[in-house]
């Protein structure tokens, strides 16, 4: 049942006065819930309650954590169908990509479970004393991965359930050992409640401690920046513009003690085509492409905004039949009117630009928030000489760029903004003969593709979903997969400490049977 409400760790709060409704957009209608955004106090509450529980939970251990994951998990596949139609009620997307995400939502919290249950996670690296070493006697030092403390995750607009209030950044925190607080979305806070109460349900059922939890609404900024700025939140986790992750990157920056912020932002993912594969696959390609451009209404971080090709008759025909293809595709619906707002004036402000060509877009009616995609061209001098045609137009829209040749090609791509992909698209035999193109484009990029698109994003430990600024505040960490949890956690030494002392994971008799590195070498056995 949907109240409108936050949570404060267990207990639904509604002290604000100021409220606001989600919207329907494919009935272009708000929905009849009313939400309550949170007030001063009932965030101090929320934080209070985190920094109090991470006393008792950053120490808890790694079965337990797995526990209360699978919980959470359990929960939200009880919450059934109600929670799929709020789902598309709040985002216009439909009940296929609504199952889709909860399923991928329920891996991310059951690999979690299963990484922190058997625990080799934590690095334990053990250096033992050496009493009898000249001049000076060695100690005994023991080093592992400890949780930050509480963390903020801000719920993402494009994916109510993947990257929001049980999603990747929450599941990696709690499995860390920190407390989460999540700022829920206004676009989808019915949804967030949802999922808020599986949390909440699931916390109470396997003893975890009251305020590991807690879901906020907000339907503007004001509550993301108290968060931000709290002196109790150690760590922010963000996925959506260039614009919002810079703003919460630079208050977190500016604190008294500054905080990491992990925002994974913005991204055009430049898709390399070679002259070769262009002329074996043009066809294909151009089909292919067209889909993946207006796959969701283009409304993936992933959505290849920018294609590069060495001009000539070759890349003017796929131009061509790229953009015949994409007109044939029927305009879908975006997650919310200021959504297409943003993408119409996007796109209006690119087209704008001089020596800018559009070769298509979709011109019949529309229904009320559905997206016209388009597709437009130019020129590798004026795109290198015009950065505001790097931007991100968010929404089915990509630009081919004509390079007069490779060295141009080269000098766009070491040039361009981090992203977090890029695409290759080549022949075996012509992708050697392109080296030094590869090699810049892996200089940009988080995650490199080869024949294939950038939509899609497989959950698992050896993708990289971030890349270098302002595709993600750090390239380090990924966003997706079980190493996300690298975020949430700092390296710590014991030294001399007694064996009893110690935390399971760095005793000798390794009672985990965890896999450490004892004196360089890596074992499980005792020592």
């Amino acid at each position: 049942m949907i109240t409108g409400k936050n949570y404060t760790g267990s207990e639904l709060s509604a002290n604000g006065s100021k409220t606001f409704k989600t919207f329907n957009p494919q009935l272009n209608i708000e929905n009849q819930h009313v939400f309550f955004e949170a007030s001063s106090e009932e965030i101090d509450t929320a934080v209070s309650l985190a920094s109090n529980a991470f006393m008792t939970f950053g120490t808890i251990s790694g079965k337990k954590k797995a526990e209360f994951l699978n919980a959470i998990a359990d929960e939200i596949i009880a919450l059934d169908d109600i929670l799929i139609q709020t789902y598309c009620s709040e985002s216009g997307l439909p009940e296929g990509r609504a199952k889709g995400e909860r399923g991928r939502t329920i891996f991310q919290l059951r690999s979690f479970a299963e990484l922190v249950s058997e625990g080799s996670w934590v690095d334990a690296t053990i250096d033992t004393a050496q009493l009898d070493r000249t001049p000076v006697p060695k100690p005994d030092l023991r080093k592992m991965l400890i949780p930050l403390g509480p963390i903020v995750v801000f719920g993402a607009s494009n994916f109510p359930l993947a990257y929001s209030t049980a999603g990747g950044d929450t599941a990696a925190a709690l499995a860390a050992g920190c407390p989460v607080i999540v700022k829920s979305h206004p676009m989808h806070a019915g949804t967030g409640e949802l999922v808020a109460s599986a949390v909440i349900k699931a916390a109470e059922k396997t003893g975890m401690p009251n305020g590991v939890f807690s879901n906020l609404n907000s339907s503007g900024i004001e509550v993301g920046v108290q968060l931000v700025k709290h002196s109790g939140v150690k760590a922010v986790g963000f996925t959506g513009s260039i614009r919002g992750g810079r703003a919460l990157y630079d208050l977190a920056s500016q604190r008294e003690e500054p905080i990491p912020v992990f925002a994974e932002m913005g991204s055009i993912n430049p898709v390399v085509i070679l002259p070769e594969a262009l002329k074996n696959r043009s066809k294909s390609l151009a089909k292919t492409y067209a889909s993946s451009i207006t796959l969701s209404t283009g409304q993936f971080c992933t959505n290849p905004g920018l294609l590069l090709g060495i001009k000539g008759e070759t890349l003017s025909n796929f131009i061509k039949e790229l953009s015949d293809e994409i007109v044939k595709i029927e305009p879908t619906c975006m997650l919310h009117p200021s959504i297409i707002g943003a993408y119409e004036n996007n796109r209006s402000k690119a087209l704008s630009q001089a020596e800018l060509t559009v070769v298509a877009i979709h011109d019949a009616d529309v229904k009320d928030n559905y997206a016209r995609q388009a597709i437009t061209t130019v020129e590798g001098k004026t795109f290198l000489e015009n950065t505001t045609l790097h931007h991100e137009v968010f929404g089915p829209y990509s630009m081919v760029v004509q390079c007069k040749d490779v060295k141009e090609l080269e000098q766009i791509i070491s040039n361009l903004e981090g992203q977090l992909t890029g695409t290759v698209i080549a022949e075996n035999e012509e992708a050697d003969k392109y080296s030094n193109v590869i090699n810049a484009l892996q200089n940009r990029v988080g995650r490199i593709i080869y024949n294939g698109v950038p939509t899609g994003v497989e959950v698992c430990p050896a993708m990289v979903h971030g890349g270098p600024y302002p595709a993600s505040t750090d390239s380090r960490f990924t966003a997706v997969g079980i190493h996300s949890i690298n975020r949430w956690v700092r390296p710590f030494s014991f030294q001399n400490w007694p064996n009893n002392l110690l935390p399971d994971e760095l005793k000798n008799e390794n009672p985990l049977q965890i896999s450490r590195l004892v004196n360089g070498k890596t074992t499980t056995s005792k020592i």
